[in-house]
């Protein structure tokens, strides 16, 4: 059996979050990727009811690899709700703080690709309020991958300059995303020209310690430029690399599975646990 820190997106087995938490305690996985739902967020749970919670999850044999929230709804580089914006996310990191496992994952909005663009200023900005929030209260905020590519990503976290702005790497997001702007423009996919500039696995290298999490996903795009996530294992990314590069960079964190489609996702889970205890 292999050594990996894997952990479940409890939302993706669709048996409740009770359920699915118990399911994979069965299963000997160690970790929860728990997303922000009615009953488990910031409003509905008290300082007690967050202690309360986090022995729940003791109890229960698992812990807490992240939360999630704000799952494509917020873009942190528009004006149009941007101070609101910017104070839940601070909420956020002191809901991830106070359940102990101090990260929270979540897409933050779709990045210029040249820090030219006027928008480029407001994210680093908005960036900047929310992180220096989570260095106080000891939360990080770990950004999804996917929309602008890895080298995109750490020039923003280094322009921002907070230890509380980090990366939540999600390999078949950086397959995803680029085939769905060439297929927006119009143009034929070319896996060749956005492989060089997204690198789904060796974008770790660019990344570096700045990956604190990361997402076990797998997609390919099939004849006809159709773009699908496909069960782990079963798609273009090249686990064993990407394990290797995810060492080499010094990452210790949860492999959290997550599945978004298919007609069982419990099946598909279950192959994914097994397939990841092989690396």
């Amino acid at each position: 059996m292999g050594n990996l820190k894997i952990a479940v997106m409890v939302h993706s087995l669709r048996l409740g979050l009770a359920k699915g938490i118990e399911w994979t305690a069965g299963m000997g996985v160690s970790g929860v990727h728990i997303a922000c739902c009615p009953g488990f967020c910031y409003q509905d749970l008290d300082l007690a009811g967050r202690k309360k919670f986090h022995k729940y999850l003791q109890d229960s044999g698992v812990e807490l690899s992240a939360i999630c929230a704000w799952g494509g709804g917020v873009d942190l580089g528009e004006p149009e709700g941007l101070d609101k914006n910017i104070e839940e996310g601070k909420r956020l990191l002191e809901f991830a703080a106070d359940l102990e496992c101090g990260i929270w994952q979540g897409h933050c909005g779709i990045m210029p690709h040249s820090s030219k663009d006027p928008k480029w200023a407001r994210f680093v900005d908005s960036f900047g309020q929310i992180c220096r929030h989570g260095e106080k209260v000891g939360a990080k905020l770990a950004i999804e991958t996917g929309p602008e590519p890895p080298a995109v990503l750490m020039q923003m976290i280094e322009e921002v300059g907070s230890s509380a702005l980090n990366v939540n790497y999600d390999p078949a997001n950086l397959i995803l995303w680029p085939a769905r702007y060439m297929k927006d423009a119009g143009q034929a996919y070319d896996r060749e020209k956005a492989f060089a500039e997204y690198q789904p696995v060796e974008g770790v290298k660019a990344l570096g310690s700045r990956i604190i999490h990361t997402h076990a996903k797998d997609a390919m795009v099939f004849p006809g430029d159709e773009r699908k996530e496909v069960a782990l294992g079963d798609g273009w990314i090249d686990w064993p690399k990407y394990v290797s590069n995810l060492r080499e960079v010094g990452f210790k964190g949860y492999f959290a599975i997550e599945r978004e489609v298919g007609e069982n996702p419990v099946a598909d889970i279950t192959k994914a646990i097994e397939y990841l205890r092989t690396l």
